[in-house]
């Protein structure tokens, strides 16, 4: 009989950030194929990633309460059964329900998983009795960009060979990787952090008391929004837009972007220590200003994919250098200083999108300028940053 260990209760945590990326990036692939079949307007598909990141927000709330409570391991399964009946879902209920419906419906199932899986998934590693912790909670954030090049190259070699209007086979394929992995972690040892002192259960409600708090709060919402708006909507530009064929858009525009953004992740993980992270923000908040307008104005379609390229990587650092920057200019850290930045960084990702499937409607399904109204993201970030360095020695 195989004795399980604290490394299989970290494949099965790894497993779930990829199944976190897999319920965030495989619908969005389809949005097309969701609009010609079901009719619906390309504006409107914009709720599936509302919802899906909103019921995520409001998942991470209720769960930063009840997690110890209820247990890290019970929360992991949920999580994962939930995502296999939102994916499972995704294929029954746009029959039965006419319009967008059945899509939010199966996006708020799917988005309780993701909000579960982003709350416990990262204190289940830190509570493993390992010594590299840092290095695999690194690793644990960068497996989310394999996992979406993971899905986006099979994905896209299915619907090239089966064709897009099979999707639900393909649909029903990923939701088996939730459910097993849900079977593994009922199996694998799981360990918890030590419970917060009494006394200190009010640290949460402090933080607020602290002025540059609120500013951490912006620059985490501008962080989420910056890497969704093109993320989320990288597949449908490509097609739609540039005018680039699906596979050929996919594998370089939507897996190109991962990439980038799993070795940006990488490389800040090795090289944090060395490099400033409120420069490091700047910087790609910059170069993410230029990879907006390269996809906005791309003269022709090879600019435009390159610029989807090129966000990836000036994106990639936004989520964990800003919580750097945050640890390191915060008088006091608790747990609940964090789970409220992640709370900041779900209302980013979700309005993202929004901002450009709803100008871009707006505009006649015209991308450019729903891509250009987005620059105010990576612009409020390099703002916010410049602020909280101008004020190192201050309190705002």
């Amino acid at each position: 009989m195989i004795r399980l260990s604290y490394k299989h209760t970290v494949a099965s945590c790894l497993i779930g950030s990829a199944c976190q990326a897999l319920i965030c990036n495989f619908p969005p692939l389809l949005f097309l194929t969701f609009s010609k079949q079901y009719g619906i307007p390309l504006g409107q598909m914009t709720l599936i990633v509302t919802v899906n990141f909103f019921i995520q927000l409001l998942t991470d709330l209720v769960a930063s309460f009840v997690a110890d409570k209820v247990g890290y391991r019970f929360c992991l399964v949920l999580s994962h059964i939930m995502c296999f009946l939102g994916l499972t879902s995704l294929t029954i209920l746009p029959e039965l329900i006419d319009g967008i419906g059945g899509f939010v419906i199966s996006a708020a199932i799917w988005g309780v998983g993701g909000g579960l899986l982003e709350v416990v998934a990262s204190p289940a590693i830190e509570a493993c009795p390992m010594k590299n912790k840092s290095a695999m909670m690194s690793f644990l954030h960068s497996c989310y960009c394999w996992g979406v090049v993971i899905v986006v190259v099979i994905s896209s070699v299915f619907f090239s060979t089966a064709g897009t209007e099979n999707w639900k086979i393909m649909t029903l394929a990923w939701s088996a990787l939730p459910f097993l992995n849900a079977i593994y972690l009922l199996f694998v040892p799981m360990y918890t952090l030590p419970k917060v002192e009494e006394g200190k259960r009010g640290a949460g409600k402090s933080t607020f008391a602290v002025g540059i708090f609120w500013v951490f709060l912006l620059m985490m919402i501008c962080a989420g929004a910056s890497e969704q708006a093109v993320h989320q909507w990288s597949s449908t530009l490509a097609e739609a837009t540039l005018k680039v064929d699906k596979t050929l858009g996919d594998l370089i525009g939507v897996c190109g972007f991962a990439i980038m953004m799993g070795i940006a992740r990488v490389l800040y993980g090795k090289f944090s220590g060395k490099i400033s992270p409120k420069l490091a923000l700047m910087s790609g908040a910059a170069l993410t200003v230029v990879s907006f307008t390269m996809i906005a104005l791309a003269p022709v379609p090879v600019v435009g994919l390159l610029g989807c390229v090129l966000c990836g990587f000036s994106v990639g650092i936004f989520w964990p250098a800003t919580l750097s920057v945050a640890s390191a200019n915060m008088p006091y850290t608790t747990t609940a200083t964090f789970a409220f930045l992640a709370l900041a960084g779900d209302v980013g990702c979700t309005s993202g999108p929004t901002v450009v499937g709803f100008v871009t409607d707006a505009f006649g399904g015209n991308f450019t300028y729903g891509i250009m109204a987005a620059l105010i993201f990576p612009v409020g970030l390099f703002i916010a940053t410049a602020l909280v360095k101008l004020k190192k020695n201050k309190r705002l």
